[in-house]
């Protein structure tokens, strides 16, 4: 690979990994972030002494990132530190009642039997489906392109194939499972993980609640953003050329070859592989090919983000809690049917101070404050953020969260729009497509280009989809493809 040079286009966690796999195999890499800052989606803003993550907000299946610090040379220990976080989450429901999600067996399941006994045979064989659909994904889905011919390793993993309850919707699936209604409405959550909807999306979905139990959630000592610095030490060690503001307004190429990238300002820089880690729907305009923008009806959910930091203590709340909405039908008909906000939104509290008083100082919390919101391309104006800071505060108020007004230092906002300007992302889609039905949920746009030879894409938008270690996955896939096709 001696002097053959790839430039990827964006920054964030997708775009890093892979630049930093593909200089590891000697090809001279540059990466050109449009934005101020790398990192994406898993961004950092920080003010006063309070450091914020303003993307996800924990990492699951922490072998993936393991590999990928490995792969550099390296032990992910010697430059970040994981801690778990238990409970997974406090539940809490519009009657009042509220639970914590643990991953210690014994201890959720004298929870559940507490809701209902019936559902700990429920919850076990819902557990077993999810480990089955795992074995075989990561055989296949997650570990090479969805379309080309089978290896051994895929057949193989066949005999994990499930013959029943993953060829339903998933809602359909999680009430064959449970009986107690709240344990419907928290399981009905997890495709909001990657923007769906439980009523849309495939049953197979219920690997994401299998993966979070059995592998964890965990905290990045410092903020997640944390793992972005990292990655950024190691590519300058790795002499990776780091570009910022560095916008890229078209991807050359002659005929069906790419030759290199135009940057705003009309600088030019040649390539021999270019790697898009952004919304795959943007790259027809950039290589000036008729293509449609993500039209806001196959769009993954945005959301509406608050983020305060605290003069005094929150001892009551814990790292992560969900406070739910009272129908949770109609929240998700509000999102994507009649696409605004919704009137009673379930609210996702992250306290992650809780865990990491480095985040803030002495005797203060920092909170991340979510609801969905749609991705649509309407204006998001002042008076509609005004709404939904109304309609989440009083969903927090019914779940009985502590007043904040007076212990406010600092703020900051992320609507749909903002997301949507800042990381070039059509409506503020989180995850690019939503998963709904099978051809949306396994055949994302794929990471080889069908007709451009040299042109790639990674990150959450397309194969195999969003999330940070399904990202990493991506990066995997694509420079397996570069190194087969490239060399």
């Amino acid at each position: 690979m001696k002097g053959r040079r790839v430039v990827v286009i964006g920054g964030g966690l997708g775009g890093l990994a892979v630049a930093l796999r593909l200089a590891g195999e000697g090809w001279q890499v540059v990466v050109c972030e449009q934005g101020s800052t790398f990192g994406g989606k898993m961004n950092l803003w920080e003010r006063d002494g309070y450091r914020f993550d303003t993307g996800p907000s924990l990492l699951t299946l922490p072998a993936v990132f393991a590999e990928l610090f490995t792969t550099c040379g390296t032990a992910i220990e010697e430059h970040i530190e994981l801690v778990p976080i238990s409970p997974l989450a406090d539940y809490v429901f519009d009657d009042g009642t509220r639970f914590s999600y643990s991953t210690r067996l014994p201890e959720w399941l004298g929870v559940i039997r507490q809701l209902d006994p019936r559902d700990v045979e429920g919850y076990l064989r819902f557990m077993q489906l999810g480990a089955r659909l795992f074995a075989l994904s990561r055989e296949t889905f997650l570990r090479r392109p969805p379309i080309g011919l089978p290896d051994l390793r895929t057949f193989k993993s066949l005999r994990h194939l499930p013959l029943r309850n993953a060829w339903t919707n998933y809602h359909a699936m999680v009430a064959r499972h449970f009986r107690s209604p709240f344990l419907k409405q928290l399981f009905d959550r997890y495709p909001t993980y990657v923007g769906s909807s439980p009523y849309h999306s495939p049953a197979t979905l219920a690997v994401i609640p299998y993966i979070e139990c059995a592998f964890g959630a965990w905290h990045v000592r410092g903020g997640l953003y944390r793992l972005i610095e990292a990655l950024l030490v190691l590519a300058r060690a790795r002499n990776i050329d780091l570009m910022t503001n560095a916008r890229v307004e078209a991807i050359e190429h002659e005929g069906n070859r790419v030759k290199g990238v135009r940057l705003g300002g009309g600088t030019r820089l040649r390539a021999d592989v270019v790697v898009v880690n952004g919304d795959a729907s943007l790259t027809p305009a950039l290589l000036g090919l008729d293509g449609q923008i993500q039209p806001p009806e196959e769009r993954s959910l945005s959301g509406f983000v608050l983020l305060y930091g605290l003069k005094g203590e929150l001892p009551e709340v814990a790292h992560h809690s969900v406070y739910f909405s009272s129908d949770y039908r109609r929240e998700f008909s509000q999102l994507f049917d009649e696409c605004r906000f919704p009137d009673d939104p379930t609210v996702y509290v992250s306290v992650p101070s809780r865990t990491d008083k480095s985040l803030c100082p002495a005797d203060s919390e920092t909170l991340f404050i979510m609801a969905n919101a749609p991705a649509t391309d309407a204006i998001w104006s002042e008076a509609d953020s005004k709404r939904a800071r109304e309609r989440i505060f009083e969903r927090l108020r019914k779940g009985g969260f502590p007043e904040i007004d007076s212990l406010v230092a600092v703020r900051d906002q992320w609507t749909p729009a903002r997301i949507a300007r800042d990381y070039l992302m059509p409506g503020g889609a989180i995850y690019g497509t939503h998963s709904h039905g099978w051809r949306r949920a396994f055949l994302r746009p794929p990471n080889k280009h069908r007709k451009i030879a040299g042109l790639y894409h990674v990150g959450g938008s397309s194969h195999p989809g969003g999330g940070t270690p399904t990202v990493l996955l991506s990066a995997k896939i694509t420079s397996e493809l570069i190194r087969k096709h490239e060399a």
